[in-house]
């Protein structure tokens, strides 16, 4: 065969190789051990309580949405909760391979954290290797400024937060990866926040804009 073949077969079948290796990984083994995702040191009010552990961490790339919405002011930009949306990525040996998406649907199957009645749609997260999901929901007021902490070291992004799991849903083939999560943290945000202007009188009432954004994710499971 051609060298110059060859080499370029084995530079296509390279990243698949990972995917399935990472795959393999994540469905067989220990996940903790898998990824060696130790747990971040965050402020207290976005740290999970005692007895869950770190096991998976995805660096996401995504956008986060704005409507305007009149305001006492006039108007101002709010975010858009219909309007999430992101793919997470890992390192594999050198390489970025998906390993969640991240997107907004409805909780098909609630546990008891769910709230009641269950919105209309809830933050999700499903797994690329397995199709396996979790839904999530802040806890309250459990969030921090960006800028104010060293997870969440830059000024003017969207916050940092923990999220609760409020449901979780089997893969068609019963892959169960995200079942296991309890908490999620998004950490290390950069951009994401509101503009700074198009949105001030009721003229701009109705816009809607797109603003992107990168975070790392946390998932948390119950210590082992």
């Amino acid at each position: 065969m051609n060298s110059n073949l060859s080499r370029r077969l084995i530079e296509i079948q390279r990243p698949f190789a990972a995917a399935l290796a990472l795959a393999c990984a994540l469905g067989t083994v220990n996940y903790a051990a898998a990824q060696g995702t130790a747990s971040p040191s965050t402020p207290a009010i976005i740290t999970p309580p005692e007895g869950n552990s770190a096991f998976l961490l995805g660096h996401a790339v995504g956008t986060q949405g704005y409507v305007c919405l009149p305001s006492a002011n006039g108007a101002s930009w709010t975010v858009n909760a219909a309007r999430p949306q992101a793919t997470l990525f890992t390192d594999f040996y050198g390489r970025q391979v998906q390993i969640i998406t991240h997107f907004l649907s409805p909780d098909e199957n609630p546990n008891p954290s769910a709230p009641d009645p269950i919105p209309f749609g809830s933050a999700t997260w499903q797994s690329s290797m397995d199709s396996s999901k979790v839904w999530a929901q802040v806890l309250h007021s459990n969030s921090i400024a960006a800028g104010t902490d060293p997870s969440c070291p830059n000024s003017g992004a969207i916050p940092c937060l923990l999220l609760q799991a409020i449901g979780s849903q089997k893969g068609p083939a019963g892959g169960k990866v995200m079942t296991h999560v309890t908490f999620v943290q998004r950490l290390n945000t950069k951009g994401g926040a509101a503009p700074a202007d198009g949105c001030s009188t009721a003229g701009d009432v109705g816009k809607q804009t797109l603003v992107p954004y990168t975070a790392d994710y946390y998932f948390f499971r119950e210590s082992r």
